[in-house]
Formats: C-alpha cells, sequence, structure tokens
C-alpha cells in the first residue's frame, strides 16, 4: 500500500456525438461516439485519511461516489477528498461520471487498487449504458466504444480511437436553460424510447465506419463535420419523443442551428443536453464563433473554445 501524499486528479467535459444503435436486435446496445474537450474541466484531490471528509463542489455527489468505492473494495479507512472544480450538473458533459472516475481513480493510487478505467467503472457502476465517457477519462481523441452485450454489466469494449488534427477547434456552449435528463429519469426515458428503424440503426454505423472516421483519419473536417451533422441528427430523431424533437427544447435547439449559420462545420448536442457544440478549423475561427455565440448568450450560458484532449485525466501526485 503506497503511503502519504496527495493524489490529485484533472479530467474533462465528454461529448457525446451520437449512440449507434438502440434495438439491440444485434446482440448489443447502445455503443457511441464521442470525445473530450480541452474545457471545461473538474480538478480534485485526495490523500488518506482515518474517516471520509468531503469539502468543495458537488460534495454530496463526491461523498456517495467516495464511499461507493471504499465499499466496493472493503477499505475501512477514509480519506480527504477536495473538489477544487467540478463540471456544470446535468448539462450533457458527463460531469457525474467523470467525478466517480476521478475519485475512484485518486482512491485507487492511494490504496493501491485496480485503477483501470472499466475496472473503475464497474466499482463505480457507471458505464450501464454509454461507456463515451469511461474511454475519454482513459485517453484523448474521438473515441468509438462498441456497446453492452444483452443482460451483461461489463463496459463497453473501446473498438477505436483517432487523433484529432492539431488545427482543429470545439466550441462548447453550456445554455442556461431546463437541465439535461438523467439518474432515475433517464433509464425511464431510455425504457419508453420506441425502437429506431433496422435502415437508421445500419446508416448511422455505415456513416461512422465508412465517412465520420476516414475523414477524421484524412484531416478533412468538411466531410467529418457533414457525417457527424448527420448522424446527430438521425440519432436526435431517436430521442425526440423524451427531449421534445430532435434537439432538447429550450435554447439548444436554435444554438445548434445558429451554430451552423456562423461557420461551425460540425454541430450537435451532447447527451440529453443542453450542452451544444460547433467544430472549426483553426484558433481564430473559434475565437470569432466564441465571441459570437457569447454575444448571444450574454449572461446566460457558458462557452469554452479550444482544440480536442488528445490524452485523457491527468494523475499526479502532490
Amino acid at each position: 500500500m503506497r503511503e502519504g501524499g496527495t493524489v490529485c486528479v484533472e479530467t474533462y467535459a465528454r461529448l457525446h456525438f451520437g449512440v449507434l444503435d438502440l434495438r439491440g436486435s444485434e446482440g448489443r446496445w447502445f455503443g457511441g461516439i464521442g470525445a473530450a474537450a480541452s474545457a471545461p474541466s473538474l480538478w480534485l484531490s485526495a490523500s488518506r485519511a482515518d474517516a471520509l471528509t468531503i469539502e468543495g463542489d458537488d460534495a454530496d455527489r463526491a461523498a456517495a461516489f467516495a464511499r461507493q468505492f471504499l465499499d466496493y473494495h472493503h477499505v475501512s479507512h477514509g480519506a480527504f477528498i477536495q473538489v477544487h472544480r467540478a463540471l456544470p450538473p446535468h448539462a450533457g458533459l458527463g460531469s457525474g461520471t467523470q467525478l466517480a472516475l476521478a475519485i475512484g481513480r485518486a482512491l485507487a493510487d492511494l490504496y493501491d487498487l485496480d485503477a483501470r478505467p472499466a475496472a473503475l467503472a464497474h466499482a463505480m457502476n457507471r458505464a450501464q449504458r454509454s461507456a463515451i465517457g469511461t474511454w475519454t477519462f482513459a485517453g484523448g481523441g474521438l473515441v468509438v466504444e462498441g456497446g453492452r452485450r444483452a443482460g451483461s454489466s461489463e463496459c463497453g469494449p473501446l473498438i477505436a480511437r483517432l487523433p484529432f488534427p492539431d488545427t482543429w477547434r470545439c466550441v462548447v456552449v453550456v445554455p442556461e436553460g431546463p437541465p439535461g435528463i438523467s439518474g432515475a429519469d433517464e433509464a425511464d426515458a431510455f425504457a419508453r424510447l420506441p425502437k429506431p428503424s433496422e435502415q437508421d440503426v445500419h446508416h448511422v454505423s455505415h456513416l461512422v465506419l465508412m465517412t465520420l472516421l476516414p475523414a477524421l483519419a484524412d484531416g478533412d473536417l468538411d466531410q467529418f463535420g457533414r457525417a457527424l451533422t448527420a448522424v446527430q441528427e438521425i440519432t436526435g430523431r431517436w430521442f425526440a419523443s423524451a427531449q421534445g424533437g430532435t434537439f432538447a427544447s429550450g435554447p439548444s435547439r436554435a444554438l445548434v442551428r445558429q451554430l451552423g449559420d456562423w461557420g461551425a462545420t460540425g454541430v450537435g448536442q451532447s447527451s440529453w443536453g443542453p450542452t451544444v457544440y460547433g467544430i472549426v478549423a483553426g484558433s481564430e475561427a473559434a475565437s470569432r464563433l466564441a465571441d459570437r455565440v457569447r454575444e448571444a448568450l450574454g449572461s446566460a450560458g457558458q462557452v469554452f473554445e479550444g482544440p480536442f484532449r488528445s490524452e485523457g485525466a491527468r494523475v499526479w501526485r502532490a
């Protein structure tokens, strides 16, 4: 068991670009594509202690995750955990998964436990549907995960990870508005969703395999953006009965359209929203787009800009 010291973890907002299969007729459910943005991020620190003490942002949820991890591994000691910066909750950024994995990783390092991302997700009961957040925690680039087998609790496997070109930039918009669906409400929403057509499911997979991934490998932003926008339009319709349309009601719907009108090549909504995003080439284009969104939003939201993450969570000893 490692003694002393403080473990620090910084992890980043997960952008969910789309689910692959809500039918499950081929033996696996869900699956998906996504990436991590360079901002916003979560940062916490943890040190060993006799009892469990949590301070900082999102402390109640952090305490529940820490207790779950310690109980799962039958650790009788505790920890002093400070959440110095949290991700916006219930905004489509994977805040719960990133907080759970960051706490699990810090405690695993403190007590010399299994720190593999899939093992952390299993201990924290994450990746029940999407494993995108687990694999963006593990590493950078665009990730594709293969979904869960029916009746299995295993984390969906990572089946592809491709780096983004250095010049591509993502503008992430978190407008004020109704929170995204989460927790028990999310489980209920999935249970009520109508199954998409087999043609739609096959079309999305073909777009990902034969257009989106090759375009990324070639550095072709125009083709990548068209494919991503098409995937978002198709999969958004799968969720329309739960969120009121292809994109979430409120400001998200208008912002997706405006991002495209203002120069973004690929646009969409992350998970249930309200977060939306647009992808452009170059830092100057990203700054112009971000400034225009900030002007339109005023104080009614947050705007972040930067490259996609090329690495996973940062972990270090203090």
